[in-house]
């Protein structure tokens, strides 16, 4: 299975660009897969497998707001979904982000 996120900035109308974002496993406790920075359109995919399981997507929310001087509620925004058995297909998790709010989807 393939993961990808698209983080967009709604306060500015434009893709976030700069936000780190960390995928996990769980296994006993979380376990980081890989971490990454979205380019400049706001995007990361991830390189690695990602098996059926738990999985957590980290996004360092509160640093992307802070290197705009924009004070944020949130100092990071975790996202938990589940890959099924039979893991098929591609994951898309996109989060749309304001200094106080977000909502996220699973994309296509």
């Amino acid at each position: 299975m393939s993961v990808s996120t698209h983080v967009l900035d709604a306060t500015l109308g434009a893709p976030a660009a700069g936000v780190s974002v960390i995928l996990s496993v769980r296994a006993d406790g979380w376990l980081d897969v890989e971490s990454g920075v979205t380019d400049a359109d706001g995007r990361y995919r991830f390189t690695v497998d990602a098996p059926a399981g738990t999985y957590c997507l980290v996004f360092g929310t509160g640093a992307y707001f802070a290197a705009r001087g924009v004070p944020t509620f949130y100092p990071e925004v975790a996202i938990t979904f589940m890959i099924p058995e039979p893991a098929t297909g591609h994951f898309h998790v996109p989060l749309l982000l304001s200094p106080f709010s977000y909502s996220t989807y699973r994309g296509s």
